[in-house]
């Protein structure tokens, strides 16, 4: 179980203006030194839109540095992917994407212990950010969506250092076929298979919800 990824830059934000005026966080720039990474995220970084980011289930956003080279062949005329932290993500990693982490895995980074609780689900905000209205559907598409951390033990990290898997319950259910089952309606859900992703501990809240409406 010797997986890892790279972190190579741990990214926070403050309330900024979009292009359309709105305000948000989601635009976020890399640290320098140490980090403290607390129950509800690193230190310094900030959520406008308390209602679907950030709390304990989304403590910390990962993006798989792996997918910039991607969107940046998608979408060129988006400047922003020239840096860490275009999607938002607090941490930019490279080694691991959505095939090869699970629900409820663990790892450790510096002295933070961060378990995996869903994958992130896209929303118009990205899409105000790059000023395409098609991000949504895209993601959707081609499930490169990031996810979320709860923070077990806080503690302090770095970039250069090593994001390293140190537990996994469970081999199924990876953030690419979770988010998938939920949002990707070439992919058919079943009632079985909802109520065995609903069943692991470490499930986000808001998937937790999503999925329990689909039963209704």
């Amino acid at each position: 179980m010797r997986m890892k990824a790279t972190v190579l830059a741990l990214c926070t934000g403050q309330p900024a203006r979009l292009p359309d005026g709105k305000i948000s966080s989601i635009d976020k720039q890399a640290c320098e030194g140490a980090v403290r990474i607390g129950t509800l995220g690193l230190e310094g970084d900030t959520q406008v839109d308390r209602k679907h980011h950030g709390g304990a289930h989304m403590a910390v956003h990962l993006y798989a540095a792996e997918h910039y080279p991607y969107w940046r062949e998608q979408i060129p005329e988006v400047e922003r992917l020239a840096a860490p932290g275009a999607f938002g993500e607090n941490l930019h990693a490279q080694g691991l994407t959505e095939k090869e982490v699970f629900i409820g895995d663990r790892f450790q980074l510096g002295s933070a212990l961060l378990e995996l609780t869903m994958g992130r689900q896209p929303c118009s905000t990205l899409e105000r950010h790059f000023q395409r209205k098609d991000m949504v559907k895209r993601i959707i598409a081609n499930h490169r969506c990031g996810w979320y951390f709860r923070v077990i033990e806080e503690g302090e990290a770095r970039a250069g250092e090593d994001l390293a898997l140190v537990e996994r319950t469970q081999e199924h259910w990876s953030v690419d076929a979770s988010f998938a089952l939920l949002f990707d309606p070439a992919v058919p859900a079943s009632e079985e298979e909802i109520r065995d992703l609903l069943a692991i501990p470490a499930l986000g809240s808001q998937w937790r919800s999503k999925l329990e409406a689909k039963l209704w």
